[in-house]
């Protein structure tokens, strides 16, 4: 049986929904019938995980927490934990682009009042549900609801402060390593180690009365990470019922302003006072001339390995109970990562440090049988990156947007595969769409690209798709972005650009019938 697919590429937050972003109502339920409708097997997804600095899937304030902004009004609604009049007036969103801002205070506005009715629920099966999803996952809930809790209680105590004592001793502390802007944002957006020290560095009796005193709180981010799950886990259902598979995404790092640094600083190369010594990035490369200096804390791998790798497994479990099969953003630093002192200004002063290897990877699938892992093969990759990857017999990925440098044994030309078991796309969310990126090279790359492809170039986007689908990749996958033809003006993200990315969302009605009769014919005709 072949085992040829293909799929496409959207996070959940690029959904079209009255409420400013897309969330897990009928709008998931609509793409997965579009899927369906298109004889897809895939649907893969960015991580789903609370955002934090610049809005960014890949900057969380959990490894294991949902993002609560996805959560759908509409089945609250449903549930009854609102009605029309809680809802009063929408603002007036953009349907291309997701203002985050706006988004957060109109959403979590009504976020608060289906709490307030949630906690006069007397219905003793949802009690029963509640108190099991607790107990099931308390091993970070606790954890990661205590230091959002904390979070907003220090924003709120320092937005009418200005250069308090606090302030002035945090600002002392690290103007030798970040620029005062920076500085205002960690104080003022309350940075775990601008905290007061006794919870900072998580005391016990410091611990237990901001968990008395942050009772509330602490219980209304358990109430959205309830209502995440259930509304995520009914939408994989449906994908699954209707034999889709999800495919999600793990980033490598963690938030240097996470529950999981707070909570488990040994664990990364972190000093007493909770600062980086050491934070991650790539060198200078396709992206960028200097590197990309991500920031992320490194972890500590001597403390990951005489633990067996725990807090690793723990958090795969996690993702693989939310998806069918995770890609392992970054794969490469398990080989070898790019360590930044801390403080630098850009990534290059970074140097090349070893990380865990196939070691880790035996530990992940003795604790976890028959794990499903793809690996992030690109940018800057040495021979051992490469052995890795097929040693341990996992896809990687080809980006076709990469391929027409006018090398013939450019290795992502589809002449030059030599297996079947990766993933091809026609680009990525970190790439330029396709009619975006065709627009931007040179004439003489444009002519190499016609030519190539024997084509006229006046239907790249879905030339690419035909290109993608007709290779000998198992598995073909797509950003929606292309299959609707859309330019630059859709781009997910742009690396190394901090602002206006993340923000895409396509219109209603985009998912006609004619686009999803166009991949189910390619489908067809290449036997995906």
């Amino acid at each position: 049986m072949s085992k040829r697919k293909s799929g496409i590429l959207l996070h959940p937050t690029s959904l079209p929904s009255k409420y400013g972003i897309g969330d897990l109502g009928k709008s998931a339920e609509d793409f997965i019938d579009f899927l369906k409708k298109a004889n897809q097997k895939v649907w893969q997804i960015l991580p789903l995980g609370h955002t934090c600095f610049g809005d960014s899937p890949y900057q969380s304030f959990s490894a294991f927490a949902g993002n609560p902004l996805m959560i759908s009004v509409d089945r609250l609604i449903d549930d009854n934990l609102l009605d029309e009049k809680d809802i009063g007036e929408i603002p007036a969103f953009s349907e291309e682009k997701v203002d985050y801002g706006k988004v957060i205070d109109f959403k979590y506005s009504l976020y608060r009042k289906a709490y307030n009715k949630f906690k006069n629920v007397r219905n003793k099966k949802i009690i029963s549900e509640y108190d099991n999803f607790c107990k099931k996952n308390e091993s970070w809930l606790d954890d990661y609801c205590l230091f959002i809790s904390l979070k907003n209680h220090f924003i709120d105590e320092r937005k009418n402060t200005w250069e308090s004592p606090e302030y002035k001793a945090y600002k002392k502390a690290n103007e030798n390593t970040m620029d005062k802007n920076l500085i205002n944002d960690c104080f003022y957006g309350a940075s775990w180690n601008s905290w007061p020290e006794d919870i900072a560095v998580r005391k016990k009796a410091a611990l237990e009365k901001w968990t008395r005193k942050l009772k509330n709180e602490i219980n209304f981010y358990k109430f959205l990470q309830y209502k995440f799950s259930e509304q995520w886990h009914k939408i994989k259902s449906l994908a699954n019922k209707n034999n889709i598979e999800i495919i999600g995404d793990i980033p490598i790092f963690v938030a240097a302003d996470s529950a999981d640094t707070w909570s488990n600083p040994k664990l990364f190369k972190i000093d007493a006072k909770g600062y980086p010594k050491e934070v991650a990035g790539v060198p200078p490369d396709y992206f960028s001339e200097t590197g990309q200096l991500w920031g992320n804390p490194l972890y500590d791998w001597s403390v990951h390995k005489n633990t067996d790798y725990s807090w690793w497994t723990k958090r795969i479990k996690n993702v693989l109970r939310l998806v069918d099969t995770v890609r392992i953003d970054h794969f490469r630093a398990f080989d070898s990562y790019w360590s930044i002192p801390y403080g630098s200004e850009t990534a290059a002063t970074g140097k090349w440090e070893k990380g865990p290897g196939a070691e880790f990877f035996a530990v992940i699938e003795k604790n976890i049988p028959n794990v499903s892992i793809i690996a992030e093969d690109l940018g800057d990759l040495n021979e051992e990156v490469l052995i890795l990857r097929d040693k341990l017999g996992y896809p990687g990925m080809k980006i076709l947007q990469f391929a027409f440098d006018g090398n013939p044994g450019n290795e992502y030309l589809t002449h030059n595969y030599s297996s079947t078991n990766f993933i091809v796309y026609t680009g990525t969310h970190d790439n330029d769409t396709t009619i975006g990126w065709y627009k931007s090279i040179d004439d003489l790359s444009k002519d190499r690209v016609r030519r190539l492809l024997n084509i006229s170039g006046n239907d790249i986007a879905w030339d690419l798709i035909r290109c993608a689908y007709s290779s000998v990749a198992e598995t073909a996958i797509i950003p929606l972005q292309d299959v609707l033809c859309l330019d630059s003006g859709a781009r997910m993200n742009t690396p190394g650009i901090p602002g206006g990315n993340w923000q895409f969302r396509f219109k209603e009605g985009s998912l006609t019938d004619e686009k999803a009769s166009g991949l189910a014919y390619l489908v067809s005709l290449y036997n995906r």
